[in-house]
């Protein structure tokens, strides 16, 4: 079993109760800012090695860590296959700063993306463009409507009442 595998038996293991999933992800968010902290307060360097060394230097189990990766896989330069990612994998975190503010911005992740230590990462300014980005690539644009005087849109070069707005007799 793969140590993604046992990270998603650990996130849906229903037999013991929703207060028990709830402690594991409440245990797993403090793991998760901690190891981003890490990662944010050295970014010029790129953690890499055996999954199993960097659970272990960010203080999670290899599964959890198995976790993480697929948190962070989008944010990669060069994506993990993170369903076979074994304890002697060998892992490269090369991170897109600019794509993880992002896709933090899209987990609705404030406690991370909120840390101090982006401060030291990505100017302020560009933090802000970031978080305008996300906002702009929620918002729903209606196409705009094709008015009966307007030239078809099928290009025949009719006014649409007079072409395929006109109704069926």
């Amino acid at each position: 079993m793969s140590l993604y595998d046992q990270w998603l038996d650990q996130t849906n293991d229903e037999k013991h109760g929703e207060a028990a999933v709830r402690a594991f992800f409440n245990r797993y968010f403090a793991e998760e800012t901690e190891a981003y902290k890490k990662i944010l307060a050295a970014p010029e360097a790129v953690p890499q090695g055996k999954a199993e060394e960097l659970a272990a230097s960010f203080g999670m189990e290899n599964a959890v860590f198995a976790g993480f990766l697929d948190g962070i896989n989008t944010s990669l330069k060069t994506p993990v296959d993170v369903e076979h990612v074994e304890a002697d994998t060998e892992v490269k975190l090369d991170i897109d700063f600019e794509k993880l503010y992002f896709n933090m911005h899209e987990a609705k992740a404030d406690w991370l993306y909120g840390l101090d230590e982006w401060n030291g990462v990505l100017p302020a300014e560009k933090r802000r463009e970031i978080t305008k980005q996300w906002r702009l690539s929620k918002q729903f644009v209606a196409a705009p409507k094709v008015g009966p005087n307007d030239p078809c849109p099928c290009g025949s070069g009719k006014k649409y009442k007079k072409c395929c707005g006109r109704s069926a007799d």
